[in-house]
């Protein structure tokens, strides 16, 4: 009887490392994809950084995607405290510090701007996008303290019916591997 519990826990054991290497590398084509599988995420309304990639800013998010697991479970998460809010959606309410921040954004986009001998804007596309850029955090900053800014659903990590698919090939891939191979049947 051991030989056969052996033989399932290795099973067990390989099941779960196939579905860590396998969700790990799809929950991370999320961000080459822009969208969870083949839900698409909607697309950004400012104009900063506009045809840029969503959610890849550094990087960080991306990167910070983790595995734990168990004899019997395996859990993916992320610890960064923006995660949340990126993955789920949802509001976040305007602060003083981010209204500093929005500020400073202004005045740092502004400073930008290509000016000709006189004084006056160049009409170059780099000028023009930062005049909108500009725009774009001088109304965030005018935005009232206690005012809300929704967050739309970006979903990068979590289930859905393309993992439990993903899962379940997995799990009958190894079974049948571990009964081909097993003397269970032969006998």
């Amino acid at each position: 009887m051991t030989n056969i519990e052996d033989g399932l826990r290795k099973a067990i054991r390989s099941i779960l490392s196939d579905i860590r290497v396998e969700m790990s590398e799809e929950f991370d084509r999320n961000f080459e994809r822009q969208g969870f599988f083949a839900e698409k995420w909607q697309r950004r309304r400012s104009p900063i950084r506009a045809g840029r990639p969503l959610l890849i800013e550094t990087g960080d998010l991306r990167r910070s995607i983790r595995c734990e697991s168990t004899a019997d479970a395996i859990t993916f998460y992320t610890d960064l405290p923006y995660a949340a809010i990126h993955n789920e959606g949802g509001e976040i309410k305007v602060t003083r510090r981010m209204k500093a921040y929005f500020w400073h954004r202004y005045y740092e986009a502004q400073g930008a701007f290509g000016r000709r001998k006189d004084g006056s804007l160049r009409q170059d596309k780099r000028t023009v996008r930062l005049t909108s850029e500009a725009e774009f955090w001088r109304c965030m900053a005018l935005m009232k303290v206690g005012s809300s800014i929704r967050i739309p659903r970006r979903q990068f990590l979590g289930a859905s019916a393309e993992v439990e698919k993903a899962v379940v090939a997995i799990i009958e891939r190894n079974l049948s591997e571990y009964f081909n191979e097993s003397d269970i049947i032969k006998q």
